[in-house]
């Protein structure tokens, strides 16, 4: 778990062991950028800046979409871009 967080907040999901990507880690935005947080490393990794207006995060096999309040940004894992 990520010091000082709450998994219930709305941006915050966990990825699931075996669904696809990123099974085990949780991904969080904050400060305008997504992170993947790895529970063994204790480890934060910058995946995507940039994201304005961020109000949830989920996810589903190897994608993150992030809903804004002006766009809807879909991350894909498996190649690390913007779909």
């Amino acid at each position: 778990m990520i010091h000082g967080s709450d998994i219930n907040n709305e941006l915050i999901c966990e990825g699931i062991v075996g669904d696809g990507c990123g099974g085990g880690r949780l991904f969080f935005v904050k400060n305008e950028t997504l992170y993947a947080h790895d529970p063994i490393s204790k480890e934060n990794i910058t995946l995507l800046q940039n994201i304005k207006k961020a109000k949830k995060i989920s996810k589903s096999k190897c994608i993150i979409t992030i809903e804004c309040e002006d766009e809807k940004i879909e991350f894909d894992l498996s190649t690390m871009s913007v779909k």
